[in-house]
């Protein structure tokens, strides 16, 4: 597979769709050519953001990583692994197991690295210092496998993003201080990755908790990072400016983001009439995207009633879904002060505030993050 070439297939038929593209992508040979005639060490990197089931738009199907598994083990490949960490405030083993990850892997008798165990260490992204994850440099070739999804504070996430699985959770909460956008683009210099899939079966386009899945039945194979990350932002309907990882990225030398350059190949899942079970997959013209993102600028309305300040996504992505379903009920606009939320507010005062970092405020609800259902009674009952 090209670093300039885009596979995408759309179908029905999760794992066969995940096995033609690591067919059409020469996985198994891109693997050879990088690390000889060895015994690699190999990673799959999903996303298990949290113990949310992927037909909620928010994790990886584990009909893709079950696929690849089965490509690799049939190809010879004995040494891998699925390593990940749940964002901030989940624990991984809780993903596993709500995801099937912890069942699957326990079935094709793969080790799972639970990298919220693993300790850090420094090393030099392109010249900002960052702590990564010392059993993912390790690995000898990564296999990222991404959803492609909205996000509350970067807009999207996908191949680039996805790597902040591979940092401790300390490391996480320093990344919301610094912008995200920022120390996102330098680790994707410090964790190369080698192959994508990305999920676009059913991916909430707002938010990275799920929540809102749009079935789309789709996955785009990529060997840059940069440059699928390029083209999902066309998908999510937005400009490339507005997600700047991408270029500081690209800056760095991680990959290439101009999509129009890109050899773009589509291919559409057929199946044949003999009792209905053979399945091939025709090249077809990349279909245009017929739906609004971000209908009404519902993002952008609800964060009108929060202050955040370095929240971690999982307390703001949280949150934003909650007042989503407040304003549904007409319930957002009898909250009468701005929610304040983030790290920016440890050890100041203010009137209305959740999670821990707002312990000092008027009126708050403790959390590390606080769930939905705990932010939407304290929300629904306040009385200021």
């Amino acid at each position: 597979m090209n670093k300039n070439e885009l596979i995408i297939i759309e179908g029905r038929s999760v794992a066969d769709m995940a096995l033609e593209l690591c067919r059409r992508g020469d996985l198994a040979d891109m693997i050879r050519e990088k690390c000889g005639d060895g015994d690699p060490l190999i990673a799959l990197k999903p996303n298990l953001v949290g113990p949310i089931p992927a037909s909620d738009g928010a994790t990886t199907h584990p009909e893709i990583a079950e696929a690849v598994l089965s490509y690799l083990k049939k190809n010879g490949f004995k040494r891998i692994v699925v390593m990940e960490s749940s964002w901030v405030g989940d624990r991984t083993s809780d993903s596993l197991l709500v995801t099937g990850f912890g069942e699957m892997c326990r079935r094709m008798d793969i080790p799972f690295w639970d990298l919220q165990e693993d300790r850090g260490s420094a090393v030099d992204a392109a010249g900002l210092e960052l702590n990564i994850c010392e059993r993912v440099r390790e690995v000898d070739y990564l296999i990222n496998l991404p959803v492609l999804k909205g996000h509350c504070q970067t807009r999207m996430t996908c191949a680039l993003k996805n790597m902040k699985g591979c940092i401790p959770s300390s490391e996480k909460r320093r990344f919301h201080r610094m912008g995200l956008h920022d120390p996102i683009g330098h680790l994707a210099a410090a964790v190369h990755q080698d192959f994508i899939i990305a999920d676009v079966i059913c991916p909430d386009l707002l938010f990275e908790d799920g929540g809102n899945p749009v079935q789309l039945d789709r996955m785009i194979c990529a060997a840059d990072p940069v440059l699928m990350d390029a083209y999902g932002s066309k998908i999510l309907a937005l400009e490339q400016e507005e997600v700047s990882y991408i270029r500081i990225a690209a800056a760095l030398g991680a990959g290439c983001p101009d999509t129009s350059q890109a050899e773009v190949s589509f291919y559409l899942e057929k199946r044949g009439h003999e009792h209905g079970t053979k399945i091939r997959y025709v090249r077809a013209e990349v279909p245009s995207l017929p739906w609004n993102r971000d209908p009404g600028g519902m993002l952008i309305r609800l964060r009108e009633h929060v202050d955040e300040v370095d929240s971690c996504s999982a307390c703001c992505g949280t949150l934003i879904p909650v007042l989503q379903k407040l304003e549904q009920e007409g319930k957002l606009d009898q909250i009468p002060d701005k929610i304040c939320i983030g790290q920016g507010y440890r050890g100041k005062t203010g009137n209305l505030g959740i999670g821990n970092c707002t312990s000092r405020f008027c009126h708050t609800l403790k959390g590390c993050p606080p769930t939905a259902d705990e932010m939407y009674r304290f929300l629904s009952q306040l009385d200021v």
